[in-house]
């Protein structure tokens, strides 16, 4: 079997609801994998849920229930948000899945095994709500810089993962693989800090009990982030290649899907992919995923989404008035896949209103209209020509180019030039009063208009794919219909 294209979320930490920062990271890998799919490619889509850890203890004792209890019931509202959202995965894994469980422990004895793995003591500055040790450089102002809290002081026994060892070969991959740390804007960062000089990892607790235990050692459990990481692996088969007989019948073969071919993560956890999975991946001896893409966050109306401000956006709220697709769209042409982002109604509105009922659903409305009175119907084989369509084969290019680049905006800003050249067409040549002197001419132009929305419904497919399909019908060869609106404006 030829290797599969492999695309990730990350594993979604489920101490709370999800939001639209969510929906972002996985709205981008399904275009992704639709967009590759339609290239021919094999693709395998995964996406899951992170389920350990102490901010999951906390919250499940706050609401008076148990930490599993709790993981069940917040899962089923991201597996509910995906459906909401037309998200086609692969693959959602759970980090309470013994597929996982049984391959995080297997992982461990092996390091512990090789001495990547060692007992020790740790005591250091510990942010709870990043579930992260944080040196003292990171702090700002004593605090942490994403929570703004002074994190805890903490000792304990641990287990340590060697990470200083790989300092050096990490480098050195970076410098081989410039597309591995992505967008390249970022990659300073992780190189600075690699450079500045790693420490090992404390990779075990002993006073957090919602965890997988070490198999060896029960009394310690695996640290979230460790186990977090090794999810990639255990959704695609590792467990067989491991040879753990629960896991001889298991639907994947690691080797058909490994290594990943674009991690998608936010940027807050950048360098728990771009340097600690990384250097866990070369201590196995593993080959290292190829690209590992960190976007930006989304702040609403200019401010952070945090609970204390109530601005969290529930995708459904919107998707509920003005559908799924106009916000698979918005937020992909909104700002450059990899930056930071702001959410607001007022600019959703804007776009839907010029991007989607203007310009789009306009120019999808008065083609058909005046090809149903001058063609009345769609012939199976169009052989139209012209400029129009030689621009289309061009942006063609570009769009293809865009999207291996993950650059969303870029490519929907191609589709969106060919459908301002194409209205622009329509008020120049002015079919309605044409037809009236020249038919066939007219006829002529109508079929090359229809031939170019071809190339937009095609190319609008990822973004927008319950759309894509309705213009498809729309565009069939046949008689031509009369259609209502395809985005009916949102009136003030």
């Amino acid at each position: 079997m030829t290797k599969k294209f492999y695309v990730t979320t990350p594993i979604y930490y489920l101490n709370s609801a999800p939001h639209i920062g969510h929906a972002y990271t996985t709205l981008a890998a399904d275009i992704l994998a639709r967009y590759k799919k339609s290239k021919g490619e094999e693709v395998y889509f995964l996406t899951g849920t992170d389920e350990h850890g102490a901010n999951i203890e906390k919250a499940a004792l706050n609401a008076g229930i148990t930490p599993q209890k709790w993981v069940d019931d917040m899962a089923e509202k991201f597996i509910d948000l995906w459906k909401v959202l037309n998200i086609e995965y692969d693959d959602l894994i759970r980090t309470t899945q013994p597929r996982h469980e049984a391959v995080v422990q297997e992982i461990f004895e092996i390091l512990l095994k090789k001495g990547d793995i060692y007992k020790g003591k740790y005591s250091g500055k510990y942010c709870l709500s990043c579930e992260a040790y944080l040196d003292e450089s990171e702090l700002v102002d004593g605090k942490c810089p994403i929570h703004k809290k002074e994190p805890q002081l903490i000792e304990e026994e641990t287990y340590f993962f060697r990470l200083s060892a790989y300092q050096e070969p990490l480098l050195k991959f970076y410098e081989q693989n410039k597309d591995f740390l992505s967008p390249h804007f970022r990659a300073a960062e992780i190189v600075n800090f690699v450079k500045n000089g790693l420490k090992d990892l404390s990779v075990t607790r002993t006073k957090v009990k919602w965890g997988i235990p070490v198999k060896s050692n029960p009394a310690h459990t695996i640290y979230v982030w460790f186990d977090a990481l090794i999810n990639y692996t255990s959704a695609i088969g590792y467990g067989k290649t491991l040879g753990i007989k629960e896991f001889a019948d298991y639907k994947c073969n690691f080797e058909d899907y490994w290594p990943a071919d674009t991690h998608l993560i936010g940027k807050e956890i950048f360098r728990f992919h771009a340097v600690i999975w990384p250097a866990v991946l070369m201590a196995l001896g593993l080959p290292l995923p190829k690209k590992v893409f960190a976007h930006g966050w989304w702040t609403v109306e200019g401010e952070k989404m945090s609970k204390s401000l109530g601005n969290f956006i529930d995708p459904r709220d919107i998707t509920s008035k003005y559908g799924v697709d106009p916000l698979r769209y918005f937020i992909f042409r909104e700002v450059p896949f990899g930056g930071d982002g702001d959410f607001s109604m007022e600019a959703f509105k804007k776009r839907f209103n010029a991007d989607l009922a203007n310009d789009l659903g306009n120019l999808l409305s008065r083609t058909l209209n005046m090809a149903a009175k001058n063609l009345g119907s769609i012939p199976e084989h169009c052989a139209a020509g012209g400029g129009l369509l030689d621009r289309c084969a061009a942006a063609d290019g570009e769009y293809d180019a865009h999207m291996e680049n993950l650059e969303f905006d870029k490519a929907l800003d191609a589709a969106w030039l060919i459908i301002g050249s194409m209205n622009k067409y329509i008020d120049e040549t002015k079919p309605w009063s044409l037809a009236k002197t020249e038919p066939e001419k007219t006829k002529a132009i109508l079929l090359e208009l229809v031939l170019a929305l071809r190339y937009v419904c095609k190319w609008i497919t990822p973004f927008m794919p319950e759309t894509s399909k309705e213009m498809a019908r729309r565009l069939k060869s046949g008689p031509i219909e009369k259609y209502p609106p395809l985005f009916p404006r949102i009136e003030a």
